[in-house]
């Protein structure tokens, strides 16, 4: 269980949701507590998953579920994290949540590929996250990612690390990390999302993200409305990333728009993705030049 400071963003920098296809910042709000739900909606958060697993006393389950019941009933569409299948929780969750406008759900403690097909089974059309936080549930990645219905996986980096005995070293990890990111490309999912990162040290939370990137992860839990800001620049294409693709396609278009050797291709690929998150995360506009909500001057860059 996750108890943080829930810091009410800065009113004038009011976020947006966006498609959970390319989501980087997946806040998390206990459930119990309905006074934060309104702050966490203008965060800046990419996906807001409001929990009633985790972050939740047995004792208080019911009020927490019908906390988010009335939220969503009031025509919000946020994500919800669910308690796990075979808990004495997960079949009333799955009931309530049916019949309500829920954006998705991220299936906790998931161990073996029914966990998210029973769930998906009585969900249906409704995205679910499996949430792996297990030794178990990481031996059986592969077919979890591939189980009809998963439409993410994120690392339950918390209870891994409690279920194993690891420490939190990204090197100690490093194989872990790997295989969700194995996984999700083999099963032609997005990427993983990787585990939160406990505590408010910006500098920690920054090297955390670029962790989460170097790993190929493209999401990353987040346990507070200030820790989202930084996630998701940290898991955009930098500044750096974008220059390096536009040259790329300035340079060559200039020499004819042909294939010139074996490099092009892949070049092609990875500058052609990186213009278009760029876009889908308001980096830059559709016309290449760089957005007003990026930090950089828009005399920065030229197409």
């Amino acid at each position: 269980m996750y108890d943080t400071e829930f810091t009410a963003p800065d009113p004038t920098d009011i976020g947006s949701r966006i498609d959970p296809v390319l989501a980087r910042s997946w806040l998390l709000v206990n459930g119990a507590q309905h006074d934060r739900f309104e702050a966490a909606s203008h965060s800046r958060a990419d996906i807001v998953v409001l929990d009633i697993e985790d972050a939740v006393a047995p004792k208080d389950k019911d009020t927490a579920r019908d906390n988010v019941l009335r939220w969503l009933g009031d025509g919000h569409a946020d994500w919800v994290r669910i308690n796990g299948f075979g808990t004495p929780w997960w079949s009333a969750d799955i009931d309530a949540l049916a019949s309500t406008s829920i954006g998705g759900v991220m299936l906790a403690m998931v161990e073996s590929v029914d966990h998210v097909t029973e769930t998906a089974r009585r969900l249906p059309n409704i995205p679910v996250v499996a949430l792996v936080e297990t030794a178990r549930g990481l031996e059986r990645i592969t077919e979890i990612a591939s189980a009809k219905g998963t439409f993410r996986l994120a690392f339950g980096i918390g209870d891994f690390r409690r279920d194993t005995g690891f420490g939190d070293n990204p090197t100690t990890l490093a194989y872990a990390r790997s295989r969700f990111t194995i996984a999700a490309k083999a099963a032609g999912l997005p990427s993983a999302i990787d585990g939160p990162t406990v505590g408010s040290n910006p500098l920690k939370l920054n090297e955390a993200t670029a962790v989460s990137s170097e790993f190929g992860m493209t999401g990353k839990i987040c346990l507070t409305p200030d820790q989202c800001a930084a996630v998701n620049d940290g898991l955009s294409p930098s500044l750096d990333d974008i220059s390096w693709a536009r040259e790329f396609f300035t340079e060559f278009e200039a020499d004819g728009g042909e294939i010139r050797n074996g490099s092009d291709l892949p070049r092609i690929a990875r500058a052609t993705k990186i213009l278009d998150l760029a876009r889908s995360y308001n980096i830059v506009s559709k016309d290449y030049g760089v957005s007003d909500q990026s930090h950089a001057s828009t005399d920065t860059f030229h197409y």
